[in-house]
């Protein structure tokens, strides 16, 4: 029962958003040119907060489409991401901007964009 509560309170308190991918990593607002690895992304105006997301960690999953590509996108799972960059308006199209491998962990990256729940980790 207790995993029940915790899985709703989980599901509860996640925001919805966008998801795009990026391929060019740096160099990046937060780390310049240190390697961050590559489950890693970079933060939409709503969540950059002037630099404060730098190092912040999001568990994010593929709710599904934007109707702008592949109709089911979505693979199971979640992906956990470092943000390391500032994804900016209007340029930006997404809440974060993943990395392709991040992406690829679960969504189909032909979809190019897709619907998303995140929670900070």
């Amino acid at each position: 029962m207790g995993f029940a509560i915790a899985s709703l309170f989980a599901a509860a308190s996640a925001a919805s958003g966008t998801a795009t991918f990026y391929t060019e990593y740096v160099p990046s607002a937060c780390y310049g040119y240190q390697d961050q690895g590559t489950m890693i992304a970079a933060a939409g105006d709503s969540l950059w907060n002037n630099g404060a997301a730098c190092g912040k960690r999001y568990r994010i999953r593929c709710t599904g489409g934007t109707n702008q590509g592949v109709a089911q996108p979505c693979r199971s799972g979640t992906v956990t991401v470092k943000i390391v960059d500032r994804c900016p308006s209007p340029g930006c199209q997404a809440t974060i901007d993943l990395s392709r491998q991040a992406f690829a962990a679960i969504a189909d990256p032909d979809a190019g964009k897709i619907r998303i729940e995140y929670t900070q980790a």
